[in-house]
């Protein structure tokens, strides 16, 4: 008896039908059968379905004499199904890379409950990718399982049969089976839900739900929609036969209300002529199933009135949007020309010598380069006045107390930077912001650079989708000083950004504390680096040797991520007395890419999920050895001069679609693994260490480490914001012209 039986009912998808076997049959979990049932589809599902049963054991295939719609299909798989449980699954979605593996655990986990409701993501026909909006539900069900009684949040999930698995023996049990008809998924799903003693939640991505641009069936415009009336009856007959349900009738009452208006006021789904009377028919359901308790307010207060009221009310609230635009438009122009003339005011007052502002990472708060120069800045020069600009109110209230703050677009924010002398920052300042003559702009960058960036991305349209590489360089043109850690660095900031600014050989800032291998200097908010304090807070044990996977985004990915390791195969293979931290690409930390299996395995301990640790350096001083693919971390960590390893698994599409500026396979800072296997094997064999590792990274912090001396941010704050000299400085190279004299140096 295998652990799953999924069952695909397929009808005219033959463009998306391999796709998704080739995701079910390629899962590192394979103890499963696929029931494959061909609903009397017209085009080549058949022939596909029987080429994938010749050569999988695990495909069954069942070919149904005539067409008999989705739910009856998977009727017809549900019959032949051996699986302990139970998975629907649309032919036109796929399952994740390790979904079948995750909901396996989870269910041991959780000592097989009745239902285990797990995440998906929509993929659009364009390449986007969106995470399930509520997806924080999941999160918040806790580790044990429960009802819906107990977590009635679990209701507002979207009410689907293929986010879910069933144990076959429950469902077998209570009779459950699908219904004819559109919405068919609604007088399974509500029941199955309400009836089940033990329900799990498993917060990752296992499927992903395609949206395809056509073809899909409720978007298509028939009086077949009628059938949603029929598919509610079944759910209220339902309930009726089971008392201990009566309690949920007022919901459903609602629930059905708001469903069926919504399917109303979708302009794809009803004819025209036929909108009156599906309103009239909801309304008449909407009376004979009212609950004495029932509230009925909002939207739903509509189906107590006529189809005449409910299309004025329609109206008004498309009238009132409207003015609602209008009126927004109105406002954020006057505040426009508001701002701008309480910036010209300012803009005739002599500058502040003595302020300095900063901003990083698109102002998300006091971190990166900034962050060190604004430390070393109070510490040596306490009379220069800091000022962070930051995005919002929510950012302002992480920052510590003491640290002055400005909110980017407020008249507070024009106030400060009309009048500042400097502004440090490791990304280019927005375009609303005006260089006044005298002010001087100190760009630190965000690392070494590996990829590229600038000017070099107009080669690569993929890698500079939505970004205006002229205006990017407009915005450069206010640089005067650029920093550089090495002269690779310095080349490539000139070619990618021809604009007129002067490289600073000064370091990087950032870096000095892992130069120094003490504190970072950074303000005092918990904040301050402390590898043992890293470890403690993440209960490694004492000891272990942790291991930092820190993989970067991909450009021939739409989104960005790719998931290049089984991470919770890696966390195994490395072995007792190893900690797997991982941490992702700062542009990936909100997308998809948690829900992908990262925030349960760290919910499970089986990995330390990393990504949100606002200063890095607490992060790599913690760690004794770096894992990555081409992150620009590596060119950090080396100044640790600990080991590290490149999985480069897949740098012809890398570079191909990004481009980059050095082959970190040919000049790497440790041993490359091309495969997981090669991965795994240096591990075991202890050889990520040995002394050819040694010799690699001695080579690579020669090249790209040259000018961190762990100076970097007093060597900024004193030649630049103070103007006094400091002795073992870097020359000065200014681009387009002949280099000058030291700028670093004393006169």
């Amino acid at each position: 008896m295998p652990r799953f039986s999924l069952i695909v009912p397929c009808f005219k998808v033959q463009g998306f039908l391999r796709e998704c076997l080739d995701s079910v049959l390629t899962q590192s979990f394979g103890d499963f059968e696929l029931i494959a049932v061909d609903d009397r589809s017209p085009d080549g599902c058949g022939a596909i379905l029987d080429e994938y049963a010749a050569r999988d054991p695990r495909v069954q295939v069942l070919h149904l004499p005539e067409n008999v719609g989705l739910g009856r299909a998977r009727n017809a798989g549900l019959a032949h199904a051996t699986g302990d449980y139970l998975l629907f699954l649309d032919s036109d979605d796929t399952l994740t890379p390790g979904a079948l593996r995750a909901v396996a655990d989870r269910l041991a986990e959780t000592l097989d409950p009745d239902v285990l409701v797990f995440d998906y993501a929509r993929t659009y026909w364009w390449g986007g990718t969106r995470r399930n909006v509520l997806a924080e539900v999941l999160t918040e069900a806790g580790p044990d399982t429960f009802t819906a009684e107990e977590y009635p949040r679990v209701l507002d999930l979207l009410m689907v049969v293929w986010n879910k698995v069933y144990r076959r023996e429950f469902v077998r049990s209570e009779g459950f089976s699908f219904p004819p008809g559109y919405y068919e998924d609604t007088p399974w799903t509500f029941p199955v839900v309400l009836s089940a003693r033990r329900i799990a939640a498993l917060d990752r991505i296992c499927l992903n739900y395609r949206q395809r641009r056509q073809g899909n069936i409720l978007s298509t415009t028939s009086r077949k929609h009628f059938d949603i009336h029929d598919q509610y009856e079944r759910v209220f007959a339902f309930v009726a036969q089971r008392e201990e349900l009566w309690g949920w009738r007022p919901y459903l009452h609602r629930k059905m209300g708001e469903h069926c208006l919504d399917v109303l006021a979708k302009p794809d789904r009803l004819p025209p002529a036929d909108r009156a009377e599906f309103f009239r028919r909801t309304a008449a359901m909407f009376r004979a199933h009212k609950p004495e308790d029932a509230l009925v307010d909002g939207e739903v207060g509509a189906l107590e009135g006529s189809w005449t009221g409910y299309r004025i009310r329609r109206q008004a609230a498309r009238a009132g949007r409207e003015a609602v635009r209008r009126a927004e438009l109105v406002r954020g122009a006057a505040a426009a020309r508001a701002r701008s003339g309480w910036a010209s005011l300012h803009a005739h007052r002599p500058l502040d010598a003595q302020l300095v502002v900063y901003s990083a990472s698109s102002h998300r708060g006091v971190l990166g380069d900034p962050a060190a120069v604004y430390a070393k800045a109070r510490e040596i020069a306490p009379r220069l006045r800091g000022v962070w600009v930051v995005r919002d109110a929510e950012t302002a209230a992480r920052l510590p107390p003491d640290v002055e703050h400005v909110i980017v677009g407020s008249r507070r924010c024009l106030e400060v930077t009309a009048r500042a002398k400097f502004f440090v920052n490791d990304v280019n300042w927005p375009g609303t912001l005006a260089k006044r003559p005298g002010s001087v702009h100190i760009h630190t960058h965000q690392g070494t650079p590996l990829k590229y960036l600038g000017a070099d991305l107009l080669d690569k349209p993929g890698a500079r989708l939505g970004l205006d590489v002229p205006q990017m360089l407009r915005r450069a043109d206010r640089w005067d000083y650029s920093l550089v850690a090495n002269r690779h660095a310095e080349l490539v900031w000139e070619r990618a950004y021809p604009c007129h600014f002067t490289s600073l050989r000064t370091g990087s800032p950032r870096n000095d504390v892992l130069v120094n291998g003490g504190p970072s200097g950074a303000v005092d908010s918990g904040d301050s680096v402390d590898s043992g304090g890293f470890r403690e807070r993440h209960g490694i044990p004492a000891g272990h040797t942790v291991v930092l996977y820190a993989p970067t985004r991909r450009d021939y990915r739409r989104g960005g991520h790719v998931d290049r390791i089984d991470l919770a195969r890696f966390a195994a293979d490395l072995g007792e007395g190893h900690t797997l931290v991982v941490r992702l690409h700062p542009s990936l930390a909100n997308g998809p890419a948690r829900g992908m299996g990262l925030g349960e395995l760290a919910r499970r301990g089986i990995v330390v999920d990393a990504t949100d640790e606002p200063h890095p350096a607490d992060l790599l001083l913690a760690t004794d050895v770096l894992v990555t693919d081409y992150s620009s971390v590596m060119f950090d960590y080396a100044n640790l001069d600990r080991p590290i390893v490149v999985h480069a698994d897949d740098w012809p599409a890398y570079t191909a679609s990004r481009g980059a500026y050095v082959d970190i396979t040919a000049e790497p800072p440790g041993h490359v693994a091309h495969s997981y296997r090669e991965l795994a094997w240096l591990f075991a064999s202890g050889s990520w260490r040995d002394e050819e590792s040694a010799q690699l990274r001695a080579g690579f912090r020669a090249r790209y480490c040259e000018f961190d001396d762990g100076r970097a941010a007093e060597r900024v704050v004193r030649t630049l914001l103070l103007g006094e000299p400091m002795q073992e400085a870097s020359a000065v190279r200014i681009p387009g012209q002949a280099a000058g004299r030291d700028t670093l140096t004393s006169a």
